[in-house]
């Protein structure tokens, strides 16, 4: 136990109780977001949980009509939703507390808790973001593709009940903290912007094509002369050839794997790490690659995602991992593809998806080597700038994370009997 818990309890007991033990579950029903009106009775739905709200709000993003709100489970001031689905196990789970002063309501893959006597929704949600909670969700989790902690199965989750004014206190701290890290995390995220406007701008300089992705004639040439232009900066005239990318890359989608097999963290047994459709998921204790490749994520709300990938990892069936043949130099190809908005290609579907057959399809400009080269080197210090977790803001927004994530632990990390 941290010395930060040990003030806070004063010899005070901790309990360890299932979720179900300290509250009522209900599982929600229907709501798409096609029942989504301009106004009516405040909804939530499960996905906005984990990509629109934080820990806790006054107010929904969305609405529905009064006619299908008497049929959907009711969230009242004082309820928390938790989200039951979502394409990575980092998600499952995720918890907001509703305090709006009108009754809202919630649909299908989320669930209602509402708290007993014994806990306090705001340290609820804090818990659900530790690590013990992760653990425990990972034994329940169901699915590959789509990963599921059912309602009954978040009942038997174990969590630590200490006294109320302890998690009183908890949630103080915490709330302060998330506060303090958010206005940092936000003046960082806007400075982060401006660069990457600016590397937007200078990428778009020397890869520039049509916006639309797929090339006409008009097109091509005037891209082909601006590419022969950056060639006339190294005073060379380098002929500038058009091919399909199914021509100079091989596309293929990675191998299927149980999410029960993905750890959230690195560890000496998970070593490499895991990539599905919206990036890493985890890390796995086998690899499926090794070597310098572009990955693209296949499948998801943000498909059409680009990485570039170097040394050995696993990439799943929602990646697509891009081999590059003689003609094409691997850190272009990861800029290039990162500009073509692969995204736009994406099926409109519930769950969008991108064809390899129709990529292959499109064309690029094709430079020699040393002139992608030359590029790459260009926009690879700019994308250092703007992008490394290793360099620049997103290194510091990377550590104000982990600090805030380091403090939670210290105030929820209870020793379990």
């Amino acid at each position: 136990m941290s010395a930060i818990l040990n003030k806070l309890l004063k010899g005070q007991n901790v309990e360890w109780l299932r979720i179900a033990e300290v509250g009522e579950l209900v599982r929600g029903n229907g709501l798409q977001k096609s029942d989504f009106t301009e106004s009516g009775v405040p909804a939530i739905h499960y996905g906005q949980i984990y990509t629109f709200y934080g820990n806790s709000t006054t107010e929904t993003k969305s609405f529905v009509s009064p006619e299908l709100a008497e049929k959907l489970r009711k969230v009242n001031k004082g309820d928390v939703v938790i989200t039951n689905t979502s394409e990575n196990l980092e998600d499952v789970g995720k918890a907001l507390l509703y305090l709006g002063e009108k009754q809202a309501v919630t649909g299908g893959h989320a669930t209602i808790f509402r708290p007993g006597e014994k806990i306090l929704g705001k340290y609820f949600v804090y818990f659900t973001q530790s690590d013990f909670f992760a653990s425990e969700k990972r034994k329940y989790a169901k699915g590959t593709k789509v990963i599921d902690v059912s309602a009954t199965d978040m009942a038997k989750i174990l969590i630590a009940i200490p006294p109320l004014d302890v998690q009183a206190e908890i949630v103080r701290i915490l709330d302060a903290f998330t506060a303090v890290t958010a206005e940092l995390t936000a003046e960082l995220t806007a400075e982060l912007n401006m660069r990457e406007k600016q590397y937007q701008y200078y990428r778009n300089k020397l890869l520039s094509f049509s916006e639309a992705g797929i090339e006409t004639d008009s097109n091509r040439q005037q891209q082909t002369a601006l590419c022969e232009g950056l060639a006339n900066n190294v005073k060379q005239n380098h002929q500038i050839i058009w091919k399909s990318l199914g021509e100079v890359v091989k596309m293929q989608a990675g191998k299927n794997i149980k999410a029960s097999q993905i750890h959230p963290s690195q560890t000496d047994e998970n070593l490499y790490p895991c990539f599905g459709g919206n990036g890493i998921r985890g890390y796995v204790n086998n690899l499926s690659h090794q070597g310098e490749y572009v990955i693209i994520g296949r499948q998801g709300a943000l498909c059409g995602n680009v990485q570039r990938v170097k040394g050995n990892f696993y990439a799943t069936e929602h990646a697509v991992v891009v081999t590059v043949s003689d003609l094409i130099d691997v850190d272009w190809a990861y800029h290039m593809l990162s500009f073509m908005n692969l995204n736009q290609y994406a099926s409109k579907s519930a769950q969008p998806g991108l064809a390899v057959g129709k990529l292959e399809q499109l064309e690029i400009p094709v430079p020699n080597l040393s002139e992608q080269k030359r590029v790459a080197k260009i926009l690879d210090k700019l994308d250092t700038i703007t992008h490394s977790i290793t360099e620049g803001l997103p290194k510091e927004i990377n550590l104000r994370q982990r600090q805030y994530e380091y403090y939670r632990e210290q105030l929820i990390d209870f020793p379990k009997n």
